[in-house]
């Protein structure tokens, strides 16, 4: 079988769709990529062929404020989440279904599998089902579809708790309608309608979880917020598992001996451009406490740029590989990428999370709901934030036992298994068969 992996050209969406290619590859598929050439050799490090977007879509994330100069400078809210998905992602989305359409014609797929935002192959999902293959979007975040609360996504606030809360967030989220995705669809609609392509007709989020054939969310059911009835594409099949030896072990691993509590500290590969927000906080934070060493990935950036010198307590590298860090750790502090929670997760390894920026609020909003950790609700915490926060996950015994049982439902659940199951049945099974909604699974 054939499968064309297409992503947004950011590391965030791009390694949970190369999971996938990894599984299908080691269980005999032909698989394609296709983003951005400057990504390249991720693809191809996975075995897969590697075809780039067409020159209009061929673009370079890493250097974010040259590229989105509008949004880098935006403020964090409901205006910069409407120049992200107008100027991020609707902007790219004619010149990435013309290169899917080029691509096909040489390398006729059986499916198609994106990140969750790859609006390039929404022409397809409005057109005729006939006449393209089977589509699957990874939920490489939260969950997208609509909340049972009322709440807007990428708000970042927590489950109602009264009537009260309940018609505030039915005011936020017309506000968000008229803000953001009312923009944003109006964005996408007028670039479909220089092809033809009939109008999206729901919030753009809904649709990228409702119109594809499978949408395959990386986590378990709950790390979820509950809703009563999920869209008919939605799969839950846990964490992709981390691949294992992508860096060496530290020089200093054996100081992680058991004498110590273990907090490993990461601002990830993308928001790492600021240490201040969060490592040099954290690390100012855990200064003091001899019970703890603190471990650092810069996320490939020079160790030099921390500054120094750095706390006695402290072990620095630019890469860890991540199982062997999470298996030693004992609390995990995070700005709250998706990925990176779920695999904390996975080892039953508690949270300070720090994130309010696209996402991550949400994302942070989950990790306090489900009990497995502290969300500060800040980008820019302090150390005297960070101290008790991270004191009371190593103390308080209920965080680590609530991990402990996310991590139990992701043992249950085999990834690789049932990604290829699901992705297999999807392509012998017509769309039309499959049900509309279901009912959420009991938690």
């Amino acid at each position: 079988m054939k499968a064309l992996l297409v992503s947004s050209p950011m590391m965030g969406h791009l390694h949970p769709v190369l999971g996938v290619g990894r599984v299908l590859i080691a269980d005999g598929w032909e698989v394609m990529g296709l983003t951005s050439s400057y990504l390249r050799n991720r693809v191809e490090e996975i075995g897969a062929t590697f075809r780039s977007f067409v020159p209009a879509a061929d673009i370079d994330t890493r250097d974010a404020a040259k590229l989105f100069p509008e949004i880098m400078t935006a403020t964090p809210g409901a205006q910069q989440l409407r120049l992200i998905l107008e100027q991020g992602f609707a902007d790219f989305m004619l010149a990435q279904y013309e290169s899917i359409k080029i691509v096909m014609q040489e390398f006729p797929p059986d499916i198609i599998i994106g990140d969750h935002l790859m609006l390039g192959v929404l022409p397809m999902l409005l057109g005729p089902r006939a006449r393209r293959p089977s589509v699957a979007l990874l939920g490489t975040t939260y969950l997208l579809s609509r909340r049972d609360d009322g709440a807007p996504n990428d708000a970042g606030i927590p489950p109602a708790r009264n009537d009260q809360q309940l018609r505030e967030y039915a005011a936020l989220f017309q506000t968000y309608e008229q803000s953001v995705f009312g923009p944003a669809g109006r964005c996408v609609n007028e670039y479909l309608a220089q092809i033809g392509s009939r109008p999206l007709r729901m919030n753009l989020y809904d649709a990228m979880v409702e119109l594809p054939d499978i949408y395959l969310q990386l986590t378990v059911p709950r790390f979820e917020l509950p809703r009563r009835r999920l869209p008919g594409s939605v799969h839950f099949v846990g964490p992709l598992p981390i691949t294992p030896n992508q860096a060496p072990v530290p020089s200093w691993a054996y100081e992680l001996d058991g004498s110590r509590k273990v907090v490993l500290v990461t601002q990830g590969t993308l928001t790492n451009n600021d240490f201040s927000e969060l490592t040099l906080p954290t690390l100012e934070a855990l200064a003091k406490e001899p019970d703890v060493l603190a471990i650092v990935t810069t996320g490939g950036r020079p160790i030099d740029v921390l500054g120094g010198p750095l706390p006695g307590n402290v072990r620095v590298a630019q890469y860890l590989p991540f199982e062997w860090a999470l298996s030693k750790a004992d609390a995990f502090v995070t700005n709250g990428g998706y990925g990176s929670v779920n695999q904390a997760l996975s080892y039953g390894v508690p949270i300070v999370v720090a994130g309010t920026g696209a996402d991550r609020g949400d994302v942070s909003v989950r990790i306090a709901w489900s009990g497995v950790g502290i969300n500060l609700a800040t980008n820019a915490p302090t150390a005297e934030q960070l101290r008790p926060a991270v004191r009371s996950v190593l103390d308080d015994p209920k965080y680590r036992e609530r991990a402990a049982s996310l991590a139990e439902d992701i043992r249950k659940i085999d990834t690789a298994s049932e990604i290829r199951r699901i992705l297999r049945q999807q392509i012998s099974t017509p769309s039309q068969d499959r049900p509309r909604a279901k009912k959420a699974a009991r938690r």
